[in-house]
């Protein structure tokens, strides 16, 4: 009998998901093939052969060949043909996940390593697969264990070309979606990329037009795995890897991290709303937040280092005037970086100067928020001279350069670490009355394993997996000080750490390099943080042409601005003119009217990768609201979404009646540059 496919797993509900709903998973009974085993519903399929390589299906069409999905890694060689041996199947509950179906596979390699293979489906997380993988020695010998690999897959091709989505971080502040080129390659790590820049959230996809696979891991604290994405010449591979050199010695077992593979038929804010369901179960998810949280902001940034008390307080009427309610005091405010004293030239009687700055920045109507990059000492401070053993050390016993701020990093897993600096926060709000902070530096995202021998850690990673537990001590101690606070955290230009994101109120595009920045980051952080949470557009200077409030508006972003109030000089670039003020008047009082950031951000309707022009929508009431960007565009566009019934088109920022529209004659006619806003008003 033809033994190419022993299994068919059928699990999820890639299409009902797209709707909202979910498939049933449940072991059903034996297909038309007697080899085959049918488990849940149609939305993704996994069939491995005899020698448990695997192939994807979705919506019953393969999207893969059959690959070595799953192999352990011995230096330069690798296991992955595994005779198969058997299975097991049955239905499964979870206490948070809910119901769902498990199947365990086995088999066994030449060289004397037995594999299981175990595949979890659960209906609320449809079209999601979870996965961990075991190795065990039966060879009689030692194996000197390198490593593994799971849900390694070449999507295949077809016209249009690939994009990718990666959670990992780049030193070099690259999008976090870009097009795959031919020789396209990114490993993807989420370990330490440079001595301050790593981390990440876990998950890596690669897409064509109509299909798409994302890998990653769905472990409670962060693993420093990798999860390399590549063009081939027959379509775009994706993995997840991870690094365990060690002896497996006759007998023993080696188990990977509990991984997932998941299929999705447009870009990547559908998996990374799986993910996000997922770990909500495992109590991982962003906190509510309250109104504060989603007001306009002023920062003093636009006057950097070298501000003046008097220049920031004559700017907060202007700021005030335009409509922004929040005024944030940025880097230099502090004599260095650890000792976070007050710099005597700016505030001469030091706390009782901090502690008039905010009372003044209050009664003009503003909230205070204050710049903060803790978990670093400078070499000048009295905390790195006089508590070196707060510091973080590698394993050569190095000392972690924290490159922006001259400074080096602490041990966030260090008990006196983090009660020094839980005290500091407590006291910006308690004692010196700032109603939020601003957490910022790249470092902040993740951090090495420690070494540093008078920590005691029981294993260097827990320097690694303490870094989220440091941020909730310092968000629960900010919230004891003052309920309404607001927590941002900005680590500049990485891919945000999944993990610490349960601990903060806010998330700012963190330093955007392009507009293209605030409007794909936007939406990969809207699908992770849910309903009810708050995106910043970080400050619009930031953006292409240093005015773009539109790519944040769109995206349902909080607005934020750091123009200098009056100019300085005519050479001045933050400086808001008249022509300006007209313009950050307007957008901030569209932001306003329509506070588009407490809507529902819905992702799920157009492919940042191939829908042009690039669209994105927010619902709020009952009203739809488009934006359209592209450099310039003529043409027809697509307004996905409608409900029943039909829908008033208006221009909200240029003014003007687009006509109506319902759900069956749902197309539109535009001629824009930049971008373009419609508001779909159902009727009746």
């Amino acid at each position: 009998m033809d033994r190419r496919t022993i299994l068919k797993l059928a699990l999820g509900g890639a299409g009902l998901a797209m709707a909202g709903g979910f498939g049933t998973a449940q072991v059903a009974g034996a297909t038309s093939r007697s080899d085959l085993l049918g488990v849940g519903d149609d939305s993704i399929t996994v069939e491995f052969d005899d020698t448990l390589r695997s192939r994807v299906r979705m919506a019953g069409e393969p999207v893969t060949g059959f690959d070595a999905g799953e192999a352990l890694l011995l230096g330069d060689t690798t296991i992955e043909s595994f005779r198969y041996s058997g299975r097991e199947s049955r239905n499964t509950r979870h206490p948070r996940h809910g119901a769902g179906v498990q199947v365990i596979l086995h088999g066994e390699s030449e060289q004397g390593v037995r594999k299981t293979v175990e595949l979890t489906s659960f209906q609320r997380l449809s079209g999601m697969v979870i996965m961990k993988v075991s190795y065990t020695n039966v060879s009689g010998a030692p194996l000197q264990v390198t490593g593994w690999r799971n849900g390694a897959h070449e999507l295949l091709a077809a016209s249009g070309g690939f994009y990718m989505f990666s959670g990992a971080t780049h030193e070099d502040r690259r999008d976090w979606v870009r097009p795959m080129t031919e020789g396209f390659f990114q490993e993807n790590s989420l370990g330490m990329v440079a001595s301050d820049y790593g981390g990440g959230t876990p998950l890596a996809t690669v897409w064509r037009n109509g299909a798409g696979l994302s890998v990653g891991h769905v472990e409670p604290v962060p693993r420093m795995l990798r999860m390399p994405t590549r063009r081939t010449t027959k379509g775009a591979m994706i993995a997840i890897e991870g690094d365990s050199a060690r002896t497996l010695k006759p007998g023993q077992r080696l188990s990977t991290d509990t991984t997932f593979l998941i299929t999705h038929p447009r870009d990547h804010y559908v998996p990374l709303e799986r993910y996000r369901r997922y770990m909500a179960d495992i109590d991982q998810r962003a906190p509510r937040v309250g109104e504060p949280a989603f007001e306009a902001i002023w920062c003093a940034w636009g006057y950097e280092r070298d501000f003046t008390v008097d220049q920031v307080l004559g700017t907060l009427p202007k700021a005030k005037d335009v409509g922004l309610d929040w005024a944030v005091l940025d880097d230099g405010w502090q004599t260095n970086v650890g000792d976070w004293e007050l710099d005597p030239k700016k505030f001469p009687r030091g706390e009782a100067d901090m502690r008039s700055f905010t009372k003044q920045i209050k009664e003009k109507g503003l909230r205070p928020r204050l710049w903060w990059a803790p978990i670093a000492a400078h070499p000048s401070s009295k905390l790195f001279a006089q508590r070196p053993d707060m510091l973080l050390l590698n394993e050569k016993g190095e000392k972690q350069k924290v490159s922006w701020w001259d400074s080096y990093t602490l041990c966030p897993a260090y008990p006196p670490v983090i009660d020094y600096f839980v005290r500091q926060a407590t006291k910006f709000i308690r004692d010196w009355g700032h109603a939020g902070i601003k957490v910022d530096g790249q470092h902040l995202n993740a951090v090495l394993p420690c070494h540093n021998p008078a920590h005691g850690h029981a294993r260097p990673e827990e320097s690694t997996e303490g870094l989220a537990r440091f941020w909730k001590l310092v968000h629960e101690a900010v919230h004891r000080a003052e309920p309404d606070a607001v927590v941002e955290l900005c680590p500049c230009g990485t891919a945000f750490a999944f993990h610490n994101l349960p601990y903060v109120d806010q998330y700012p595009a963190s330093d955007p390099e392009s507009s293209f920045q605030v409007r794909s980051k936007g939406k990969s952080m809207k699908a992770l943080m849910g309903p009810g949470s708050s995106y910043a557009g970080d400050h619009v200077e930031l953006s292409d042409g240093g005015d773009d409030f539109a790519s944040s508006y769109g995206v349902g972003a909080i607005l934020s601005t750091k123009f200098t109030y009056p100019p300085r000089s005519a050479k001045d670039p933050y400086a808001l003119t008249p022509e300006k003020e007209r313009l950050w008047r307007q957008w901030v009082a569209l932001y306003k009217k329509n506070m588009l950031s407490t809507g529902e951000y819905r992702g799920e309707l157009y492919d940042i990768g191939f829908d042009k022009p690039e669209t994105h929508v927010v619902a709020k009431d009952s009203t739809l609201h488009y934006a359209f960007y592209a450099p310039s565009w003529e043409g027809t566009v697509e307004l996905r979404g409608l409900g029943p019934g039909r829908y008033r088109l208006t221009d909200p920022f240029h003014g003007g009646s687009l006509g109506t529209v319902d759900a069956a004659h749902n197309t539109v006619r535009l001629k824009f540059t930049k971008f373009q806003l419609i508001e779909a008003q159902r009727l009746g």
